[in-house]
């Protein structure tokens, strides 16, 4: 019984979690880092500011939740895709779009390749990001036969580049295009 209670306890810590990660998003999507402040996000998630120092050392721990909640989820997105099917390009090609489709959720961009940095800093974004999306890339090209870790790194950032045009109003055909033809080029000049 109490092995139920605990598991009960951990449930309602990590939905506690969830709700506080949700508000946060929100108003850093809508206010940005700066501009929200911690009595504004208790409020959105209906929760005491004991609760959220539970939880989080601080409002920057919080943010770091979402940042990670976000990449994990465009990480997610491009691991969904059914690669079995498709040459090794069109999975590199296939996996990107996955990413730009993944990152026109609203906010997604501006958290991960705008605020992220400023905030939890480079360091710390890049070890998120190895945890989780840029990963996916370097998979890909080696899967390409392009183990090559700083072409991971320049690919990711022509895809974060594109995101960015995207979500500023960008028609996504071009840059689509020129990715296609970044990644056949790559994967065709190591033959």
């Amino acid at each position: 019984m109490q092995e139920a209670a605990r598991r009960t306890q951990k449930e309602r810590s990590e939905a506690m979690r969830a709700t506080l990660i949700s508000a946060g998003r929100m108003l850093f999507v809508r206010n940005g880092f700066a501009a929200t402040g911690t009595p504004e996000i208790v409020a959105a998630a209906g929760v005491t500011r004991g609760a959220l120092y539970h939880h989080f050392a601080d409002k920057e721990a919080l943010f770091e939740a979402v940042i990670r909640a976000e990449a994990e989820t465009v990480a997610l997105a491009v691991r969904r895709v059914n690669y079995a099917a498709l040459s090794p390009v069109d999975a590199l090609i296939r996996g990107g779009e996955a990413f730009l489709e993944a990152m026109q959720v609203k906010g997604r961009t501006r958290l991960l390749l705008i605020e992220a940095a400023a905030v939890i800093g480079p360091a710390r974004l890049a070890e998120i990001d190895a945890e989780t999306g840029s990963r996916t890339v370097a998979e890909g090209l080696a899967f390409a036969g392009c183990q090559d870790e700083p072409m991971a790194h320049l690919i990711s950032a022509a895809y974060d580049r594109a995101a960015l045009a995207i979500d500023q109003g960008a028609d996504p055909g071009p840059w689509r295009a020129a990715l296609e033809r970044l990644l056949r080029g790559l994967v065709n000049a190591k033959d």
